[in-house]
């Protein structure tokens, strides 16, 4: 793997801590540390001292392969400019101590968790105006403490946050654009939720109820695929998201046969699922809205009935 020559973070460049370095936050602390700015990577002790002493480590398609060096440490000590969440959502409680609510002064902290409900949860420990819930689009998996596998071809960042001042969000968009991540700033941050959201809850609960990548969904389980995505994007829509199931479909063709999703990777790790993130979130706001999601309702509970 190649090795890039340390360089000091440039001081012109905005400092962003990463609260867990997994697959998507430790390619983005990668990828923004290579660009030039001073990274702060947030994790247990053992991943931190592991970051200390080996940097990051990244094979990815798209960037290249590489090493570069981070900071690290178990919580966030002084404010910095964003602070990008890359927990899983079943860790997000316990994360939380990490970024002290009394030590981040001014910090922009900007979830890429899966599910619609965390905005919630972040808003009741911070000041709602620091909380940008953002989409992170990306196949990216920590095979071990440090090392990080990006697979897909892609990785696709929406920003939002209702409450936050646009300039913080163009700021951080430009820096995120400047270190190879395709970004963009949306207006609405209900339709950047739900528009990851009803596109990635037809692949996770499928491919995790399966066992199999998207190609063997596509090709096996067309009917129950196409029946998913049509309730998720009439979820969606009555929660004030996009509805486009035929471009969902279209999409997922397009992905390589591959594909596996995060919370089918998580199954065959053995880690907990982020079902009630998506799938439970998915039926909760369905019965909100009076909508009837039979598909959806049986593969979460034949999930449900597995993991138990």
């Amino acid at each position: 793997m190649a090795q890039d020559t340390p360089k000091a973070p440039n001081p012109d460049k905005p400092t962003v801590a990463v609260l867990g370095p997994g697959g998507v936050g430790g390619l983005l602390a990668a990828l923004l540390s290579r660009a030039g700015h001073r990274v702060i990577c947030l994790a247990t002790d053992a991943t931190a001292e592991a970051l200390r002493t080996r940097g990051l480590r990244v094979r990815s398609g798209q960037f290249g392969d590489f090493t570069v060096a981070v900071e690290a440490d178990t919580e966030l000590r002084e404010p910095v400019d964003a602070c990008l969440i890359a927990v899983k959502a079943t860790s997000l409680d316990a994360a939380l101590p990490r970024i002290p609510a009394q030590a981040i002064g001014d910090t922009l902290l900007v979830p890429f968790l899966n599910g619609v409900e965390h905005p919630g949860l972040l808003r009741a420990h911070y000041r709602p105006d620091q909380v940008a819930p953002s989409a992170i689009r990306v196949e990216s998996t920590r095979v071990a403490p440090g090392e990080i596998e990006h697979g897909s071809p892609f990785a696709q960042i929406d920003l939002a946050g209702d409450p936050v001042p646009r300039a913080r969000l163009d700021a951080l968009a430009v820096a995120l654009t400047e270190a190879g991540i395709t970004t963009r700033v949306l207006d609405d941050e209900v339709a950047a939720l739900w528009a990851k959201m009803s596109l990635l809850a037809p692949i996770a609960l499928l491919t995790t109820r399966y066992g199999v990548p998207l190609g063997e969904i596509r090709d096996r389980h067309r009917e129950e695929l196409t029946a998913l995505v049509r309730e998720a994007a009439e979820v969606s829509r009555a929660c004030g998201g996009p509805a486009d199931p035929d471009g969902a479909l279209a999409r997922y063709d397009a992905f390589p046969p591959g594909t596996k999703s995060s919370m089918q990777r998580d199954a065959e790790a053995g880690r907990p699922l982020e079902l009630d993130a998506i799938g439970g979130a998915l039926l909760r706001a369905a019965d909100r809205h009076g909508i009837a999601v039979p598909t959806a309702s049986r593969v979460v509970r034949e999930l449900g009935s597995t993991a138990g």
